[in-house]
């Protein structure tokens, strides 16, 4: 007999919910039974995250690769040349990419071991390729893609190439020829683009320096303008409704916003993904300085902070995602500062890596800690000893083959207009010119700062070309402010047709000879050798028919106590000098004279110093050799050197003053690029008597041999009687009515 059971609908249902929650029980709890302790489950461990960034970290500076001096050469990192090493960019495997432009036009890599070799180019030129076979003119900025594509903003052909893994070169957009004009990549035109970015989609951005626009290269080919207007101009705003001012470098972060480096506008901006164009930082203070005033390289942790290479300064500055600033690098002074900071890149580990484009060479920055504390400093800034252009003995006016009159020197005291004569050293030679004439290279040479002229219609208005610069002029134009050379020289005006700037590109050829503007109502032109910071004497360039057979003369020189107040006090003819006194300093009053100037031409000196001597003219005991303290050869980039090396009364207290009185103080130190305070350190001598030699040298070699020595007693206090009381001539009392 079989028996059979019926369930209602509602009780089949619930016996099957019982069931299956039953047969999940079981599985559960044989999946989270513990295992045997002889045998723990394998596990995985927990991998840490990328280090948080920290604002303002001791930041320690290692040389990578450049000696300082511009060139070509492959093999080891520490003995490879470049010759203007601009944009970075580092791949997973550790193989950092930079753009070497100047006189290589080509694309680096530094292996992993630190083996730097060729990857494309290898002459000026436009033309696709693999490897050497490929051309670029004046490569700047560069960027990768997560396929290991390496994108070059190839600024001298306006254009953007692409080089694959296996150097195969091609030009993604650009037609070589200046313009701007958005559409197929085969069309459009960039105006010296310099900077280029890469999103994770393989859309490639450009800052299209010279359009002052922000553009973007599509997957489909296609180029179009994201923002940015018709003409250089500083304004927030969506799209073509916001402005910018020669933009050179572009970074993405993980969020898809655009962080740009508004060179012109000392800014750095942003794009979000909605087209809006926003400021992040602009003219940024720290203390009482403007840090942010021409920012020139960007790169962006995974965290949100940002990295800026400054080249007003040659500094390294770092940005929070709020917009709170650090000083990375330059807080020590002169020592750090870089010249013309172009590119930056992070390493997988997190180190900072710097192309120093004006120094020819590539740097490492690290946080500081005990092991690299210990370390010397590395070599930072162009060598000091690099070659000088080959000018040819050129002068910079007309005619170049003959002299020309000298009317300032390196070193001199200069004042400024709010009324301080000790305002500045000054950096260049002042070669007469008539105001309207010419001005003239003296060396061939290719622009290498995209902003290299400066100061439109002002007294010192001038223009950079490489190592050289041209000062006091109308830069591409005449007298009347008429265009010499509109296709290296683009005047650009408002709408109201008045001047408003002088505009040349990076990677622009000079040629020797060229003209470069006309001399303007300072009637000289002021030719500097060497960036700011890093500026050498311009004699040393050589000048034909130039000659300087005339030494220099000394018209006095004063001992004077910490006070600044002169010691008069004298006993046998010899000027009395207390051992026991503190801050005393040795000030001379000299000037110079070159050949063929006028009689009422002073010029200041090369370098001077000073030396002890005993009363019988043998050099005293710790002044065995002279003590040479000032040598203009290299100006320092602080100012407040200007007071270290010149005492009150120097100088010139503005422009076009008659008065020029040169004040030495040879106790201090201005030499090599630094400065120092120093005193003459009287104790060290027993008391007795003594000659203070003056050695003063003019740049041929001439010295003063006329002044030179001051008769000395050094006297220990006791010894010293008091000054007599002055006696009142009755005569000269006033009377008391």
């Amino acid at each position: 007999m079989t028996l059979r059971f019926r369930l209602p609908r509602r009780g089949l249902l619930l016996l099957c919910a019982a069931v299956v929650a039953a047969f999940s029980t079981f599985i559960f709890t044989r999946r989270n039974e513990p295992t045997s302790p002889a045998a723990p489950p394998p596990s995985t461990p927990k991998q840490p995250g990328p280090t948080p960034t920290t604002l303002g970290w001791n930041a320690h500076i290692a040389l990578v690769s450049g000696d300082g001096v511009d060139g070509l050469r492959d093999g080891p990192a520490t003995q490879a040349r470049w010759s203007d090493p601009w944009g970075i960019a580092i791949d997973a495997r550790g193989v950092t990419y930079v753009a070497d432009a100047g006189a290589n036009n080509r694309i680096r890599r530094i292996a992993a071991d630190g083996t730097v070799s060729p990857l494309a180019g290898g002459r000026e030129g436009f033309a696709d390729g693999i490897g050497t076979a490929a051309a670029f003119d004046a490569p700047s900025g560069l960027a990768l893609d997560t396929a290991g594509n390496l994108y070059v903003a190839d600024t001298g052909n306006h254009a953007i190439r692409k080089i694959t893994p296996q150097g195969a070169v091609t030009t993604l957009a650009g037609t070589g020829t200046a313009g701007w004009r958005d559409g197929p990549a085969v069309q459009a035109q960039f105006d010296a683009p310099i900077g280029v970015a890469v999103d994770d989609a393989g859309m490639v951005y450009v800052a299209d320096t010279y359009n002052d626009r922000i553009r973007v290269i599509g997957l489909d080919g296609v180029v179009s303008t994201l923002a940015g207007g018709d003409a250089p101009g500083y304004g927030d705003g969506v799209g073509t409704q916001a402005s910018f001012d020669t933009p050179c470098a572009l970074a993405i972060d993980k969020a898809g916003t655009l962080w740009i480096a508004d060179t012109g506008n000392g800014a750095i901006r942003r794009i979000a993904r909605d087209g809006k164009v926003d400021t992040f930082a602009r003219a940024t203070m720290l203390g009482d300085k403007v840090l942010l005033r021409r920012p020139l390289s960007l790169a962006l942790t995974h965290d949100g902070y940002l990295y800026v290479g400054d080249m007003a300064h040659g500094v390294v500055l770092q940005f929070a995602p709020d917009a709170r600033p650090a000083l990375l690098t330059g807080a020590s002074g002169d020592g750090d500062r870089f010249v013309r900071p172009a590119g930056l890149a992070l390493d997988a580990a997190g180190a900072l890596h710097l192309s120093d484009a004006a120094s020819h060479r590539l740097h490492e920055i690290r946080p500081l800690v005990a092991a690299l504390a210990a370390q010397p400093p590395a070599p930072v800034g162009p060598a000091p000893d690099a070659p000088a252009p080959d000018t040819g003995g050129r002068w910079p006016v007309r005619p170049q083959n003959v002299r020309h009159e000298i009317v300032g020197t390196v070193g001199e005291a200069r004042g400024a207009y709010h009324g301080d004569a000790l305002d500045h050293l000054h950096d260049g030679l002042d070669i007469h010119n008539n105001v309207g004439a010419a001005v003239l290279a003296i060396a061939d040479a290719r622009i290498e700062d995209p902003l290299p002229a400066w100061g439109l219609g002002e007294l010192r208005e001038g223009i950079s070309l490489d190592v050289l610069s041209y000062i006091h002029m109308r830069v591409g134009r005449n007298a009347r402010d008429e265009p010499l050379d509109p296709a290296r020289f683009q005047l650009l005006r408002d709408e109201t047709g008045a001047l408003e700037r002088v505009r040349v590109r990076r990677g622009t050829r000079i040629k020797a000879g060229d003209v470069l503007g006309t001399t303007n109502a300072m009637a000289h032109v002021h030719l500097t050798w060497g960036n700011w910071g890093h500026t050498r004497n311009a004699l040393a360039l050589g000048f034909k028919d130039f000659a300087d057979h005339v030494p220099p003369h000394i018209d006095g020189v004063q001992i004077e106590d910490a006070d600044g107040k002169a010691l008069a006090q004298k006993r046998r003819g010899r000027l009395v000098v207390p051992r026991d006194a503190r801050g005393v300093a040795i000030v001379v009053e000299a000037w110079d004279q070159v050949d063929g100037n006028e009689a009422r031409r002073r010029l200041g000196l090369y370098s001077l110093g000073y030396q002890i001597l005993d009363k019988d003219g043998r050099p005293a005991p710790g002044y065995e050799q002279p003590r040479t303290t000032l040598v203009f050869d290299r100006i320092p980039a602080d100012s407040a050197a200007t007071k270290v090396a010149y005492a009150a009364k120097s100088g010139i207290t503005v422009y076009g003053s008659s008065a020029t009185r040169f004040r030495y103080v040879v106790t201090n130190r201005v030499r090599d690029g630094g400065f120092a305070s120093g005193s003459w350190r009287t104790d060290g001598l027993p008391a007795g008597d003594y000659i203070v030699r003056i050695l003063a040298s003019d740049h041929a070699g001439n010295t003063a041999t006329k002044n030179r020595d001051v008769p000395v007693a050094l006297m220990d206090p006791a010894d010293i009687a008091p000054p007599k009381p002055e006696r009142k001539n009755p005569r000269t009392r006033k009377s008391s009515r």
